[in-house]
This record gives C-alpha cells, sequence and structure tokens, in this order.
C-alpha cells in the first residue's frame, strides 16, 4: 500500500511555504463519507405554488443514502421531509428495480431516488424501496401501497386525483380519495408490459417514462412493450455465492427490437383507443407529450436508422395522428427534451438543422405542418430548455455561447427576430438549472474549478433570492483538511487533423516535473468531460500521488456541433484514436512530462478506446486499464450501435473495421482488464472475447473481474482504484516517482 498512501513528509514537500498544511488524501477517504465534495442534491423541484424546493440530499454519515428535504423559499431555512431509513425495508432490491437504477445510472444509490409533487402543493408521492408513500409537507407520511411485488414508474395525476404505477408489467390506477389500486392494462404473458419504457429507451433513448397523464386526468398515454421478437440471451450473473442465470431479452445490433405501441385510455382502463404509428418495428417512441389543452397529444417517432424525426400530432378522442414536423440527417439526429407545447398552439422545439442546436418556434399551419422561426444562432450549441413563460414570452435555456468549456444559463424573449440571449450566471464556471412551470423562478446549480456544487433559489433574472445549498468551503466542510493541497486544472486546446479545435484539461503536481501521467479517456459520442467544474476527488488523490492527469475532448464528443461529432459515423475507432495519440505525441514533448511513463484509463467506450489505442500505437503508452470494454460492437444494443456504425445485417463492414478483436495481436503494453461479472450493459462476454484473442496471440495481460457486479461495479471504487494503482506500480513507476 505505501503507492496509495503518501507518508507526511513526502507531503510537506509539495506544500508551498506560507500555505497552511494539509492532511494527506487517503483513497478511502475519497470515497467514504461524508463526501468530500459536500452534500449532493439529486433531482431538484419546485412546489407548485413555488414556496417550497425540494431535493433528495445523500446522508453526512452515508454519501450514498438520500432523504427528501424541503427549503422555504422565503425564509431559507430548510427541513427532512421523508426520512428514507425510517421508511426503508429490509429486503433485496427487485430484479426490476435494481436494472432501473442502472438504466438512469444510480445504481449506487439507496433510499429514496424520486418523487413527485402534487397539485396542490401540499403532498408528494415518494417511492422507498418497492413501496409508494404520500407524504405532505407537514412532514406526515401515509404508505400507499404495501405488497412483496414491487411498485414502479410511479407518478401523480396532474391535477392530483390519481396515483399510477406498473406492478409485474401491469398499469395500476389508484385514487387518492381513497381504495384499493385499480388493474387498468396487463396481459398474462411476461413478455408483454403496460405503462413502462422498454430497455432501448431507457439505456439509449433517455425515455424513462412509459405512461403519461393528460393535464385534465381525463386520459392516459399508455406504452404497450412486446418484447416477443427479442432475441433472449442467457445472462450469468457470477457471484461469490454462485452464477445465477437471467434470460434476458437483449436486442442485439441487426436483430429485432421490442414491439412499442401506444394506446390512450381513461384512468379506469374504459375507452381504449389504439394510435396508429405505423410498423413499430421501423420506429422507436422517443418522446411523448400532451397540449396544455389536453386536445392534442404529441409523439416523437424516430426511424429505426435515426435519421428522420417526426413531430405527429394525435387525436385523444380516436387516435388519428398526422405528422407535424420532420428532422432528417445524412448521419443521424441527436435525441434532446428541449419540447414545449404552448397554449397558442405553437411548440418551442430544438434542431440542429444549421449544424449547432438552437431553438426554434415551430407555429402550425393550416396544412397541418409547422414552419420553424429559429430563435437562437450562432457557432455554439444549446444544451436544453429550462423553462418557458408564455405571457411574458420569456423563455430560459442552458448552452454554450460563452465557451464549450462552460455552461450557462441564458433568457431570451422568444416574441422578438433575432433577440440576444442574456446571460445569467457568472463566467468560469458550469451552471445547471430547473424552473417552476409558471416560468418565474429557478433553482441554478454553480460549480467552478475550486468550488463544489451550490445551489440557488433565483429571479427570472438570475438574481439570487436565498440559498438552498451554500456548501461554503469553510473549516466545518469535509474537504477543509485537504483544501490546501487542491490543485485547480488548466485547460488548452489542440487542433484536429481537420482544422477543428479541441478541449484539454490537465491537472498536475506542484512543481516543474517531470511527472508520469495518466490519460482518463472516455472518448465516445454524447460525452462532454472536459469543463470548468470541480474536479473528481480521486484526481487531486492521483495527483498527490504525483501523477499528472490528463483528458481530451476529441472528435465526437458533443456541445460543439455536429461536424465535430459526425467524423466517428460509421468509422468508429478512428478519428477519436488518432485524436488521441495526437495529444499522447503534445504531452510527450511538455517538459513536465515523463514522456516513458504515460499510460491510459477508461471505462466502458472509454475501455474500448483503450484497447484500440493500444492496437494502433504500440510502444506509445507505458500502460493501459480499459475497463468494461466493448471489443465485439456486434454484442451491443440496437439504438446506440446502428445510430454510429449502421445496421450489420445490412452492411457488416463498419463493424469489422471498428471491433477491438482483429488487431489484439498488436497490443504489447502491459494492460489490465477489469469487468463486472453481471453487467448486462457491456456484457462480460465483451472481455472473454479479448481475453481469447490476447491468448491466442500468446500476449501478457492483467485481469480483475468482479463477482455480482455490474457494469457501474457500485461499492467497489476503492478496489477498482487499488487494482489500477497496483499495477501502474508495477508497469509504469516500479521504483517511485
Amino acid at each position: 500500500m505505501k503507492r496509495i498512501l503518501l507518508s507526511g513528509l513526502a507531503l510537506i514537500a509539495l506544500v508551498p511555504a506560507g500555505q497552511a498544511l494539509a492532511e494527506p488524501l487517503s483513497l478511502e477517504r475519497v470515497f467514504a463519507s461524508p463526501a468530500l465534495t459536500g452534500p449532493r442534491p439529486r433531482v431538484l423541484k419546485l412546489s407548485p405554488d413555488g414556496r417550497l424546493a425540494t431535493l433528495l440530499k445523500s446522508r453526512a454519515s452515508d454519501r450514498d443514502r438520500f432523504d427528501l428535504w424541503a427549503v422555504d423559499t422565503i425564509t431559507g431555512q430548510s427541513r427532512m421531509l421523508v426520512d428514507s431509513e425510517k421508511l426503508a425495508s429490509a429486503g433485496p432490491l427487485s430484479e426490476a428495480e435494481r436494472m432501473n437504477r442502472e438504466r438512469q445510472r444510480i445504481a449506487d444509490v439507496k433510499g429514496i431516488t424520486a418523487y413527485g409533487w402534487a397539485p396542490d402543493g401540499q403532498r408528494l408521492l415518494v417511492p422507498v424501496d418497492g413501496d409508494l408513500w404520500v407524504a405532505g409537507v407537514d412532514g406526515q407520511v401515509q404508505r400507499l401501497t404495501q405488497t412483496p411485488e414491487t411498485e414502479t414508474d410511479a407518478r401523480l395525476s396532474p391535477r392530483g386525483q390519481y396515483a399510477s404505477f406498473v406492478r409485474d408489467g401491469r398499469l395500476f390506477v389508484a385514487s387518492l380519495a381513497g381504495g384499493a389500486a385499480r388493474e387498468i392494462a396487463g396481459e398474462a404473458t411476461p413478455r408483454v408490459a403496460w405503462g413502462v419504457a422498454e430497455f432501448i429507451a431507457q439505456e439509449e433513448l433517455a425515455r424513462f417514462d412509459g405512461h403519461w397523464w393528460s393535464p385534465d386526468d381525463g386520459r392516459i398515454a399508455v406504452a404497450r412493450v412486446d418484447e416477443t421478437p427479442v432475441k433472449q440471451v442467457t445472462r450469468a450473473a457470477i457471484g461469490a455465492d454462485g452464477t445465477r442465470l437471467f434470460t434476458q431479452a437483449y436486442p442485439a445490433a441487426g436483430t429485432a427490437n421490442a414491439l412499442v405501441t401506444l394506446w390512450l385510455m381513461n384512468p379506469d382502463g374504459s375507452g381504449r383507443t389504439a394510435i396508429d404509428l405505423g410498423n413499430p418495428a421501423d420506429h422507436y417512441i422517443a418522446r411523448v407529450a400532451w397540449a396544455p389543452d389536453a386536445r392534442t397529444l404529441y409523439v416523437q417517432r424516430l426511424a429505426r436508422d435515426q435519421t428522420r424525426l417526426d413531430i405527429m400530432a394525435v387525436d385523444p378522442a380516436t387516435g388519428a395522428a398526422r405528422v407535424l414536423h420532420s428532422e432528417t440527417a445524412k448521419t443521424w439526429i441527436n435525441l434532446h427534451n428541449s419540447f414545449e407545447a404552448l397554449k397558442d398552439g405553437s411548440i418551442l422545439w430544438a434542431s440542429e438543422a444549421d449544424g449547432h442546436r438552437h431553438l426554434y418556434r415551430l407555429a402550425a399551419g393550416s396544412d397541418g405542418r409547422a414552419g420553424a422561426v429559429q430563435l437562437t444562432r450562432g457557432r455554439w450549441a444549446v444544451d436544453e430548455l429550462v423553462g418557458v413563460n408564455e405571457k411574458d414570452g420569456r423563455l430560459w435555456f442552458t448552452g454554450f455561447a460563452d465557451s464549450t468549456l462552460e455552461k450557462h444559463v441564458y433568457a431570451l424573449d422568444f416574441r422578438k427576430a433575432k433577440a440576444t440571449p442574456q446571460r445569467l450566471t457568472a463566467p468560469g464556471g458550469w451552471h445547471e438549472a430547473v424552473m417552476d412551470k409558471a416560468g418565474r423562478r429557478l433553482i441554478i446549480t454553480s460549480t467552478t474549478p475550486s468550488q463544489p456544487a451550490q445551489l440557488w433559489l433565483a429571479d427570472g433574472q438570475g438574481k439570487r433570492l436565498t440559498w438552498i445549498e451554500e456548501n461554503r468551503l469553510d473549516a466545518g466542510h469535509p474537504y477543509a483538511p485537504y483544501l490546501a493541497n487542491h490543485v485547480v486544472p488548466e485547460f488548452g486546446t489542440l487542433t484536429a487533423a481537420d482544422g477543428q479545435t479541441m478541449d484539454w484539461r490537465l491537472l498536475r503536481p506542484k512543481g516543474p516535473g517531470p511527472f508520469p501521467v495518466l490519460v482518463q479517456v472516455y472518448g465516445g459520442p454524447h460525452a462532454h468531460n472536459v469543463h470548468k467544474r470541480f474536479p473528481a476527488v480521486i484526481e487531486q488523490f492521483l495527483v498527490q500521488q504525483g501523477w499528472a492527469v490528463f483528458q481530451l475532448d476529441n472528435r465526437g464528443s458533443n456541445d460543439r456541433g455536429k461536424a465535430f461529432e459526425d467524423p466517428i459515423h460509421r468509422a468508429m475507432g478512428g478519428v477519436e484514436v488518432a485524436d488521441q495519440l495526437q495529444a499522447l505525441a503534445w504531452i510527450k514533448s511538455q517538459p513536465w512530462a515523463r514522456a516513458d511513463k504515460i499510460a491510459v484509463n477508461g471505462w466502458s467506450y472509454g475501455g474500448y478506446m483503450v484497447l484500440k489505442l493500444l492496437e494502433a500505437a504500440p510502444g506509445q503508452f507505458a500502460a493501459g486499464i480499459a475497463g468494461a470494454p466493448v471489443t465485439r460492437w456486434e454484442l451491443y444494443d440496437t439504438a446506440y450501435t446502428e445510430r454510429y456504425l449502421g445496421n450489420p445485417s445490412v452492411d457488416a463492414g463498419p463493424y469489422q473495421r471498428s471491433g477491438a478483436l482483429g488487431d489484439a495481436a498488436r497490443i504489447k503494453d502491459p494492460l489490465l482488464l477489469i469487468h463486472g461479472m453481471a453487467d448486462d450493459n457491456v456484457v462480460f462476454e465483451n472481455s472473454l472475447a479479448m481475453m481469447t484473442a490476447l491468448q491466442r496471440a500468446k500476449a501478457k495481460f492483467d485481469l480483475m473481474v468482479y463477482p455480482g457486479a455490474t457494469h457501474a461495479t457500485p461499492g467497489l471504487e476503492v478496489h477498482t482504484w487499488i487494482t489500477r494503482l497496483q499495477f501502474l506500480g508495477r508497469t509504469v513507476a516500479p521504483t517511485g516517482f
């Protein structure tokens, strides 16, 4: 363990004269409770009357357990509304709930993971460990369900008359006035489910809803998911206490998807009407939303090849659908959540029609199709529509008009032609926001390279009204003992082969160096990792261990326009690898870097990139660590893989060129493979295939597998980093730094 913990004497040498001596970071403390970055608020919302801001906040004693808190927006006083430990059951999570959390990337979260406000602003629906509770703002909590089965996908109807939820693939509705919950949609076969989002929608389309209430509580749009056509695979979840076999419907690239259809029905299940969206095998249901007057249901239909997206208007009485607006692309269409149906019948919408994501207003014409008026413009990207005040003609959004390193909150008058967005947040950081439905108040989350996340309530001009979570770095903050050694990242740019600008981020120890370098790589699409946020504490630990930590957002990353993303189309593992190798050459030319001691570390797509880098440039890296890597894209799912590589049943060429197995024999540098043995995302078979290829090539490699662990390996962070650091100590820096 001597390479994992620095001695106090070694640290003294790192602290400049006159600066307070900081405690050394230990690997165990990095991942212990309380979190060193302070409270980790999740699921921020404003009550319908604007009086309370609510959030899920982690405990000081357990950084992964979240309780429901409320902050009075007038007084600023905070209090716990629901104590998750008091409501928690002793039993394990169901497989359905465990997989739901895996899809939402919250596999490590305990306690409360979601909640919803009732329209009266007096009650909230709170799921805890598979049962549902109704919590009052007065602190009183009432159980709504108590069954051995797990209730998932729970929500309150917009007018607060009902709660709906799914149990064993069947949709139930319960009146909040009392009485037993009633099943309104379900079938006997386990391969058909109602009211849920299918695997592909959750994992790749960021749609987690499977039923949608109309604003007047009169109708429900419900998804029916038929997995009969989907290939059944047997997944072995290899654990320490034995191997469990799961039969899972997994739509691998080029194979059949689930057949997903939409239906409309009344809250009691009567009046069921089918919506005709065409052959469900040819498209995905990407998004669903209601018009404010409940007279129209909007459905976004995405073609399976993802080059066409239609906004469809559905008559909730008859189920008849018509196309309002269509988007097309030569490569693929990026989905988003920037959709707002206004009372006047127009729609606020985001599009990449001019090469960058910008906001538009779609006005329905007499022919049933919508014309578009562009609201934002320029060589920068909108991130997401945050809120709308239709009465005042104002909207709020997050985006990158100032810098790709900084996300800001902006306001815009959408009634004025070519109005200039007004930035509401301070330069130098990364800002997120949520807003109340009235478009009056914002909850803003801000962080900088020197300040972990702070939350405050703001008015429509961005003026802070009260703190929700100040998270001040004072003497009582968990990070205070380590603050004197905090390293602020450096930022810069490199120019790609096609002339586009790529951002990089560097953390390095104090002093001239040279230092060994750990290149952190992801490299895949829909990633934005170089930004002005508070660095992960594990990176501060690595710097204290003597490592310089470098990361590049190569081409293929998002938030920089389609021209920056599109080079990976039908060519994964191409330009991303070239860009990372260009960065490697630049690092080797820097006086602070040990050119012979540069390692690369990545997980998931990043693990794939590590393998491709070692194959492309033998001898250039001192070592590589590939965590949960994709090695055969044919093993990955339809929506993600076909979006970028096409359908392998039509053209297998891109898959053969992009795979990591064919050149496995070229890997000559030290390699560590890490994988969870119950991973249902990048299945363990990917690493098994790479092991086989390396063994046949008589290539040496190190291996660490985790029994029972899924893709995120929750709870194993300390051990995974011990494994990495011991490997690096043997291969990159065997005699110390």
